[in-house]
């Protein structure tokens, strides 16, 4: 990471990245692509939603970066572009973890 500021076009494509983070649904669906790719089918199995629903918010992961897809026939297949988004919800989960176990011990002694 640079020690440069961001632009402000910098900054506010780097929040338009975390608000599509910002709803718990995509969250859950981006858990189910840790399997691995899934047809818009497999990914309603995996998480429970309905297709419409599900297929909104795919589109949202895709246009901020987080999925990609390809078409087999009439099938389409989505995956995690990357790991980053992984490696993000991990750190979050750390630091989650951390901030409870701090609070468990200020009350711990009362």
């Amino acid at each position: 990471m640079s020690d440069r500021p961001l632009s402000g076009a910098q900054l506010d494509l780097v929040a338009t990245r975390f608000k599509s983070l910002a709803e718990p649904s995509r969250l859950r669906i981006l858990q189910a692509l840790r399997q691995g790719e899934a047809t818009v089918s497999g990914l309603v199995e995996r998480t429970g939603f309905g297709q419409a629903n599900l297929s909104k918010h795919l589109q949202v992961l895709h246009a901020a970066g987080w999925v990609e897809r390809r078409k087999e026939g009439v099938s389409t297949w989505y995956r995690l572009a990357d790991e980053d988004v992984l490696r993000l919800c991990d750190i979050m989960c750390g630091r989650l973890g951390r901030e409870a176990a701090s609070r468990r011990k200020l009350f711990a002694g009362r």
